[in-house]
Formats: C-alpha cells, structure tokens, sequence
C-alpha cells in the first residue's frame, strides 16, 4: 500500500535510509530531520513493513521541487515499489504546481525509465547543496547525476 508516512512512520524510514546511507547509496537522515519533513515522504508498505521511501520536497520559489530519500528495502527490489513512490511523488508536485522536478542519484537509469533527463548539475540553484556537508564525497568531487523532470 502506497500512502503520505505519518510520525509513527519516523523511526522506520529511519532504518531504511540508515541502511542504504551506510552502504554510500544515499544521505542518512537524522530521526529529527524525518520528524520535521515528515510530510514530504511517502511510503510503501506490505503487511505493516516499511518497504520503500521517498520524499517530495519543495525547493523554493522557482516552482522547483526534489525527489529524494528514495530507498527499497532489499527483499522488494525489482517489484515496482521505487517506480511507485516516484509516481507518488511526480503526481504530487503537479498538484503543487512545480513544473520542474529534480533528483541527484547514482542510479540514473532508473530516474531515465521515469522521464527524468540528465542535466548539469550548475543548472540547479546553489540553494539546494545546502545537505552537501553530510555526504560521503564531501569535500571530494561529487559522483551523483543531476536528472530533470519537466511537468506539464
């Protein structure tokens, strides 16, 4: 079942992210960050198991909005869970009206699947390298792909 995560949901998305953040896949996420942004993510779950996350977030005045935190746990790879909560998540920003929405991945195929395209990353404002400081490549070169999503 796809659904908007509530605070219950916090410690669980935690695990998650914790899991692929330890594996270098994506940034951890500290428990109060999940608490505070709590409405950004979505998750997808079979019998009360957390089996994928992924968060909307709202980047600024530029009609400009990040999917990120998307993680799956092992055993659902390959079942369309990260296919659904971006879904979630592109269907949602429509809503919003962002018409431009971005994810830094080192998966970038999956994102290509979904209609994002591969962008410079100098196209994205300075703002959103504000959680650069927590990635495992700080100071070094960064090695995820900046993707675009155009919404009509």
């Amino acid at each position: 079942m796809l659904r908007k995560a509530t605070l219950k949901d916090a410690k669980k998305i935690q695990k998650l992210i914790h899991f692929w953040a330890k594996k270098g896949r994506v940034l951890n996420r500290p428990l109060n960050y999940i608490y505070e942004n709590i409405r950004d993510f979505w998750i997808y779950q079979e019998n009360r198991k957390v089996l994928g996350v992924c968060a909307l977030h709202v980047v600024g005045w530029d009609d400009l909005a990040e999917v990120k935190s998307l993680v799956v746990d092992e055993g659902a790879h390959k079942r369309g869970v990260g296919r659904k909560l971006v879904a979630a998540c592109i269907k949602e920003a429509a809503q919003l009206g962002v018409k431009n929405l971005f994810a830094l991945t080192y998966v970038e195929v999956f994102f290509k699947k979904m209609g994002f395209k591969k962008i410079s990353k100098s196209k994205l404002p300075h703002k959103i390298w504000n959680e650069c400081i927590n990635c495992v490549d700080f100071p070094n070169q960064c090695s995820e792909i900046a993707l675009l999503l155009k919404i009509k």
